[in-house]
């Protein structure tokens, strides 16, 4: 079910009151993407011990949480410093967790990694910057490790807004052409924010494994 917040703000389509979103999806199950890789990572039958996430955009923790509780080290990132103190009072041991305040534009990804998670957050890369986010996330996996989130299609109700990013069928593709697609399906349909406002969701849901 697509539910981002109708976020506030100034000469941008897609409004961007955190604090709001945060409240209004508090305590939500994992998303769907995320559950389809921890499945498939299971069916690999690989030791768990080293297994090490980026949450990408992990707002109130919700992915980030669901990873701690299976045994995997999570480096959470997020640009909004509400997010990465909610996602501590989330969590009863954090010595499996590391938090790192950034944006986007500016983020550093580490080497080795086995999942980057990033659900619902990278279409709010701004665009000139996402091409070097999208290389970075690539090399920051190790073969075999997968990626798991969302990008937002062209007919979605926030494609007006400059400072976002959107994607065709075809652009998605391109950019997992290195990948091995474990899932790719589309959402086009009129539906909700979290808040209850009306909007046309364009989504792609993403599940994929390095070759």
């Amino acid at each position: 079910m697509s539910e981002l917040n109708d976020f506030q703000s100034i000469n941008k389509v897609a409004p961007r009151s955190w604090s709001d979103y945060y409240k209004a999806v508090a305590n939500r199950p994992p998303r769907e993407t995320l559950l389809s890789a921890l499945t498939n990572f299971e069916r690999d039958n690989e030791k768990e011990e080293s297994r090490i996430a980026v949450d990408l955009g992990c707002g109130e923790g919700r992915d980030t949480v669901e990873l701690l509780h299976r045994g995997w080290k999570v480096i959470a990132i997020d640009s909004q410093p509400e997010a990465i103190e909610r996602l501590k009072n989330r969590c009863d041991n954090e010595t499996l967790l590391e938090t790192r305040l950034s944006q986007f534009e500016n983020i550093d990804l580490p080497s080795g990694v086995n999942l980057i998670n990033a659900s619902f957050s990278l279409p709010f890369c701004e665009p000139e910057s996402f091409s070097d986010l999208w290389k970075q996330i690539f090399s920051s996996l190790i073969s075999g490790g997968r990626f798991s989130g969302h990008l937002f299609g062209k007919k979605d109700s926030w494609a007006e807004d400059s400072t976002m990013n959107f994607h065709t069928l075809s652009d998605i593709n391109l950019l997992l052409e290195n990948f091995e697609v474990e899932l790719l399906s589309e959402e086009d349909h009129p539906g909700k924010t979290a808040l209850g406002h009306e909007k046309h969701w364009h989504i792609f849901h993403i599940v994929a494994r390095k070759k």
